[in-house]
This record gives C-alpha cells, structure tokens and sequence, in this order.
C-alpha cells in the first residue's frame, strides 16, 4: 500500500497516518517527522532547514526529495509507505512519480483530507494545549503567525498539487471535519479498492 494524505496543516493527516501504518504495517514517512529528526541530530541540512522552519517556511525541493527517495529505499518500506506532508508542490509530486517510475513502484492512492480553514486555527490551538498539558515541547511552526504562513504556502503551493493528481484519475476527497473515526472510516473504504489481493 503506496499512499499519499494531502491536506492543510492540522487537517488531521498525522492522526489518520497513524492509524493506517498499524492496520498495514507499513511506515508513515513525514518529511516534518524526517525533518525534526536532522535538527534534533544538528545535522548540516537539520541546521538549514531549522532556520526555514522556525519562521514558517517550507525547505526547498531538493532536501526533501533528497530525504524521501533515501527513506523509501529503506528496508522496511519495502511493503508500502504512507507520506504525509510530501508532495508539497507539482515538482515534488513529478519528482516522486520518476522515483517510483524508477524502483517500479506505483502508488496506490492520493487522498486529500478537506478542511475548513477558519476551524484549522481552532484544532492548532488545541494541538498547543494538549502538548502543554502533556508537558511536551510545542512545535516552533505551532504559533498562530507560522501556522498562517505555513496555510498560505499550502494554498499556493499544495492546491496544484491536488489537480496534478486529479488529473492522473487518482485523487480521492474525504471530508476531513468529520470526527476522526469517521475520516478512518471513509479513507478504509477508499483504500478497500486498491488492496491488493
């Protein structure tokens, strides 16, 4: 199971990843996720890429398609991966279509999780609450100021990437306000149609 989750931030994406990596045992690849990693590690693209972050802003292309075709090489991805958060523009999503082209891979299903945006400042608000209540750091690009940034950048960047898909016939539309089983709910019977057997 090949899968890409599209939405805006906080639409839920990482809580439905989750749930689909344990149902087919396959790994949900956040390039955020990757990302954090390389600045926790203070590698040299973590310390590039922390400045970018911090402000709100989206690391360029060609870290990102780097990190992503060295993960999905990786030995437990071999079943299947689950991106979240990749592709974020039309040149990522060409650039993964040749990877996979090359590795004779396929993927098996674009969904896009739609949200209202005014109710995504609610649930980031939320998000930030619960990580204090929890005594966890809050994430830097949390703050109401990088999440408008980051919303912008997912409406001008992410927006064509939902018609690229659409017009390969693969995108599917789920509504993401949907209390979260439901979206688990609709994403499974989605997903029903390409297991294969």
């Amino acid at each position: 199971m090949r899968l890409i989750l599209l939405g805006p931030p906080g639409a839920g994406k990482g809580t439905q990843s989750a749930r689909f990596m344990q149902k087919y045992g396959i790994p949900q690849l956040s390039t955020g996720d990757m990302l954090r990693a390389a600045v926790s590690a203070a590698t040299p693209i973590g310390l590039k890429a922390k400045a970018i972050m911090d402000a709100g802003g989206l690391v360029s292309d060609d870290i990102v398609v780097g990190i992503v075709a060295d993960r999905i090489r990786e030995s437990d991805a071999t079943r299947g991966f689950i991106l979240d958060g990749f592709p974020r523009t039309v040149n990522q999503a060409q650039a993964l279509d040749a990877m996979l082209a090359e590795q004779h891979m396929d993927l098996d299903s674009v969904i896009e999780l739609k949200v209202d945006e005014a109710a995504l400042l609610d649930r980031i608000a939320s998000r930030v609450q619960e990580m204090v209540a929890a005594g966890k750091p809050v994430r830097a690009d949390d703050n109401p100021d990088a999440f408008k940034t980051r919303l912008d950048a997912y409406r001008t960047l992410t927006a064509p990437v939902s018609a690229y898909y659409e017009k390969k016939g693969r995108l599917r539309t789920i509504d993401g306000m949907a209390p979260a089983d439901t979206v688990t709910e609709m994403i499974d019977e989605v997903l029903s149609h390409c297991v294969k057997a």
